[in-house]
């Protein structure tokens, strides 16, 4: 099945045409190119800022979900994975700086095996992407949960060990020529009580230009992060929406409507918000949001995903895993493959 096809199958436009026509207007000295997404058929919100004075690789990782409905990845997920994973090493031979917003693997690339998850060749696949890089990174040690810190070390001695240089930026600025490139304090992953540890954001300032990166906020869930993202008055923020496929069972209703507040506050100020990750894995996140896409109009902005402001159609993969494998079915070898699934050592799926 040919991609066209697939976006004509799985869209959902989050802006109306006379909306796009103005997409990206705000930003004329930054450029800012999402690479791969909840909208573009993945787990990660890589994305790619270019200025007059640098080139930044935000959260160089990318990840499938290895079961979602009690199924796998179907092949179209690997096929979109596998290409995104060489858009993402392209990207990254442009660029001279690389973030590390936390130690999650669909926001930095590990240096072992894995083609079901990451989609990682060994140290091979790290090394495209950090290699000569100036890597600026969540503190390893402060404000961390136990798996972050030991897969921050395992960074350190593996994919960081071919960086120009790995830097701590939590709270840290860093100037480029003209370009400042700021980033945050360390907010919680979500909610203020979060167990999934914390995350630096980031603002890339260009004269009165500014684009912020908020990955992993979930909505934002936690009125602190609100406030920093309100206080750094973005013209164009890419920020990680509220989980709502979780609701109920691993996230509190209550936890999710304070998040869906806050997003409706920050729709209400930034003139355009890419809606982007945990709320995208929700196949009904539009309707579950309708009144921040309310807010936006009432306020003559604007609320899309990385794959609109880009100007490509939407694919979503995994909230509609159920229906890949039922409109189109898997080979044979690939159900032989799925058996191995538990295998150290497993190998390429069969696409």
């Amino acid at each position: 099945m040919s991609q066209t096809l697939v976006g004509k199958v799985f869209t959902l436009r989050a802006v109306t045409p006379k909306q796009e026509l103005n997409m990206g207007a705000e930003l004329k000295k930054i450029k800012v190119t999402p690479l791969a997404s909840e909208s573009f058929g993945v787990r990660s919100m890589c994305t790619l800022v270019e200025t007059p004075d640098v080139t930044v690789l935000l959260d160089a990782g990318i990840s499938l979900c290895p079961y979602r409905f009690n199924l796998p990845p179907h092949p179209l997920e690997f096929q979109t994975i596998q290409r995104l994973r060489q858009t993402i090493a392209e990207a990254a031979s442009k660029a001279t700086v690389t973030t590390i917003s936390h130690y999650h693997f669909d926001h930095h690339t590990p240096s072992y095996e894995d083609w079901i998850v990451n989609w990682t060749d060994g140290t091979e696949t790290a090394r495209q992407i950090y290699q000569n890089k100036t890597v600026l990174a969540k503190n390893p040690k402060e404000h961390i949960n136990a798996s972050q810190r030991q897969r921050a070390w395992m960074f350190q001695k593996t994919g960081g060990k071919h960086a120009k240089s790995v830097e701590e930026a939590d709270g840290k600025t860093f100037s480029f020529g003209e370009t400042r490139l700021m980033f945050s304090e360390a907010v919680v992953h979500g909610s203020e009580d979060s167990m999934l540890g914390w995350v630096i954001m980031a603002v890339v300032e260009y004269g009165q230009e500014r684009f912020m990166f908020a990955p992993d906020v979930q909505g934002p869930m936690a009125t602190r992060t609100t406030e920093l993202i309100l206080a750094a008055k973005p013209v164009v923020i890419m920020l990680g929406g509220p989980p709502l496929y979780l609701a109920g069972f691993r996230v509190e209703e209550a936890q999710l409507e304070l998040g869906i507040r806050n997003l409706e506050r920050i729709v209400a100020a930034v003139p355009t918000v890419v809606l982007e990750h945990h709320a995208l894995r929700d196949e009904a996140w539009q309707l579950k949001l309708e009144r921040v896409f309310l807010k936006a109009q009432a306020a003559g902005h604007r609320v899309m995903t990385a794959a609109e402001y880009a100007g490509k159609e939407n694919v979503f993969l995994e909230s509609k895993r159920k229906q890949l494998f039922k409109e189109h079915p898997v080979s044979e070898e690939f159900k032989q493959w799925t058996k191995t699934l538990s295998d150290k050592k497993i190998t390429k799926p069969p696409l």
